[in-house]
């Protein structure tokens, strides 16, 4: 079947009419709404980091240590001072970054 038209309609760009640009722009607005709701969630979220908290990551015989206390623990942990005997350089940075004395 011979088309005599079918060669200029299919040179041409194609335009988009009145609904594919509606519909284009309602995306476009979806997805813009989208990001901005999740980076506000984003920034909002999560807990605040606080200042009693000992959070300590060691070498260990199989593998890493973690000493993650907060408020008394925290502080019966900076007060033992035998109780991480390999690590006390680490365990004294921590606490005092917590605001514990250690070791006594």
């Amino acid at each position: 079947m011979i088309m005599p038209d079918q060669s200029r309609r299919s040179s041409r760009p194609r335009q988009l009419g009145r609904r594919e640009k509606t519909a284009l722009a309602v995306l476009i607005a979806c997805v813009v709404l989208a990001a901005i709701g999740l980076g506000a969630f984003a920034l909002t979220s999560g807990a605040p980091a606080r200042a009693d908290c000992i959070d300590l990551t060691f070498p260990s015989t199989l593998g890493a240590g973690e000493v993650h206390e907060c408020g008394l623990p925290a502080r019966r942990i900076c007060a033992s001072k035998d109780a991480y005997r390999g690590i006390t350089k680490e365990m004294r940075v921590a606490c005092r970054r917590a605001g514990f004395p250690y070791g006594g």
